[in-house]
């Protein structure tokens, strides 16, 4: 199989689908890996570091696509790309189609296979191509929030730890899964007084059991959420609906409730963010303000951290690239029920439940595309 890799054309996007040792393992399964010129530069790796791994390097997008039997890419692929794609071919990627109906028309339009990686499954319920991803944006969330909490960027001033005679940053994390646990470790690692807020029973006794109080849990029902961001001087939005769209659970009318200068980071935004005030931004423009709460809701926020972020999301894909172009995509998803579960569309049809709900559009099963 020829696989293919372009750079990655979103704002301030600079991780790239695949890593030079990704590109070594699959030529050493046999098949020929294409590279677009400088697609690393932005995660650090040369093209000289592709060549060095057996790869070829080519000039232009144009390129990868008319050549490759599989695009691999991070993003989600823009209008342009979109236009590229052509029957038969496989795409794998993140697609987060739910609150986007342009990409999932063109996407359709193709007549590709798009296996997102945001709803490949694993054994125990998880989500493994998104984890990685998600420790990334866990961990930065507080970070990028303690920065749109300084008063320069209109923030309220505050202190995530405080000092000495001055209290904390009150922190609240809705939302106990990779994301949120990740976030709320690192702010109560930063000092900051943190709640987070699920509607598993399990979970919050997991995060109380495991982390021993370094964070307090609460039931995330509407009245919880609604009084602990009047307290807030931080909401970290951690919820998910694997490929769904996320539920909004702050709405405009409570931000007259919170604190001036509160900051609000929305990680949900890829799938169309979990603040009814949300809206996506990116690196080179990522705060605003609404009400006086300052929103944080950059669309790829691990692509901050480019290098980390690549690598391990290149750890997480390359078994999954490398069985699908080992076996070809149907033997690989009839092998692997978890991978069939990242099918979102092929030959014209959709095939993801929650996309098709959240669009008004018809599906048919995975298992039933397979056949065709």
């Amino acid at each position: 199989m020829i696989i293919g890799c372009p750079k990655e054309i979103k704002p301030q996007e600079f991780r790239v689908g695949m890593t030079p040792n990704a590109a070594g393992e699959a030529v050493a399964h046999g098949h020929s890996v294409i590279i677009e010129t400088q697609a690393g530069s932005g995660s650090g790796f040369t093209d000289e570091d592709y060549t060095a791994a057996g790869a070829e390097i080519l000039g232009t997008a144009q390129d990868i696509f008319a050549k490759a039997d599989m695009i691999v890419k991070v993003k989600e692929p823009q209008a342009g790309e979109r236009k590229m794609l052509r029957e038969g071919q496989l795409l794998f990627t993140y697609l987060h189609l739910a609150p986007d109906p342009e990409q999932t028309k063109d996407l359709l339009a193709s007549g590709c296979t798009a296996i997102a990686y945001e709803t490949v499954t694993d054994c125990n319920g998880g989500l493994p191509l998104l984890a990685p991803m998600s420790e990334v944006a866990g961990r930065l969330a507080p970070q990028v929030g303690a920065w749109t909490l300084q008063k320069a960027n209109g923030g309220r001033g505050v202190l995530m730890g405080g000092v000495p005679g001055v209290g904390p940053a009150k922190v609240m994390v809705i939302g106990g899964g990779v994301v949120g646990t990740h976030a709320a470790k690192i702010a109560a690692g930063m000092g900051a007084d943190v709640t987070v807020l699920d509607r598993s029973l399990p979970r919050m006794r997991y995060l109380d059991d495991v982390f021993g109080g370094l964070f307090k849990t609460q039931y995330a029902s509407a009245g919880n959420i609604a009084e602990l961001a009047t307290q807030a001087d931080m909401v970290v939005g951690a919820v998910l609906i694997p490929g769904a769209e996320a539920p909004k659970l702050i709405t405009r009318a409570q931000l007259s409730t919170m604190k001036p200068g509160a900051a609000l980071v929305d990680v949900a935004i890829d799938q169309g963010g979990c603040f009814e005030t949300s809206k996506a931004t990116t690196h080179k423009d990522p705060i605003y303000d609404v009400d006086g709460v300052m929103h944080y809701c950059v669309a790829n926020m691990p692509g901050a951290v480019a290098r980390t972020s690549t690598i391990a999301l290149g750890n997480a894909t390359m078994p999954f690239m490398l069985a699908l172009a080992d076996k070809g995509w149907k033997q690989a998803c009839e092998d692997d029920e978890h991978l069939l579960n990242g099918l979102n569309v092929h030959a014209g049809q959709l095939t993801y439940y929650a996309v098709g709900k959240a669009l008004g559009i018809d599906v048919i099963s995975p298992q039933l595309a397979l056949k065709n």
